[in-house]
């Protein structure tokens, strides 16, 4: 089975996702990682060097090859990708898949700290980023909906939720 976590950057995708892994015994798989690996570039340097629209198409073939493989694994989605194709009826066609939600104040206080890391925030003013994260959540969410679960991270360990991602699925 493979277990997707979706939801906006700084949600805590990848560090639930390594969480959970280890809990199950379960391959972990990070798509940026995948992506970054097949493209031998930073996710960064995709961006800057081929764009948007370069990245999102290398986003898609390399979902849809993990999602093939039908292994044990915990995917950690990109902020974006269920946004873009048609992506979340193939993630839930293909896996079971969990919505982080966040709000936008933890999001901000993250993303803060994080910037230098993020292609699509990086040039934004500290002071911007609060609304920039809560049109693009507003944009987003239609999507992230679309998931088969919805988890609210609000005010929560890691443990409570990982303990309520295993209790959904078995």
């Amino acid at each position: 089975m493979i277990i997707s976590l979706l939801g906006y950057m700084g949600c805590g995708k990848t560090h639930i996702s390594k969480r959970l892994s280890r809990e199950l015994n379960y391959n972990f798989i990070d798509l940026d990682t995948a992506i970054s690996r097949k493209n031998k570039l930073s996710i960064p340097d995709i961006f800057k060097q081929k764009g948007e629209i370069f990245f999102r198409q290398q986003e898609r073939a390399v979902l849809e090859e993990i999602l093939a493989t039908r292994k044990d694994g915990i995917l950690s989605l990109g902020g974006g990708t269920p946004a873009y194709y048609n992506n979340m009826e193939v993630i839930n066609q293909n896996s079971v898949s969990f919505y982080l939600q966040t709000s936008v104040p933890i999001l901000t206080e993250r993303l803060l700290r994080q910037k230098h890391k993020r292609p699509l925030i990086a040039r934004i003013p500290d002071e911007d980023l609060p609304e920039f994260i809560a049109k693009h959540l507003f944009e987003r969410i239609p999507f992230y909906s679309k998931a088969q679960f919805t988890i609210n991270t609000l005010g929560r360990e890691s443990d409570a939720i990982i303990a309520e991602i295993i209790s959904r699925i078995y």
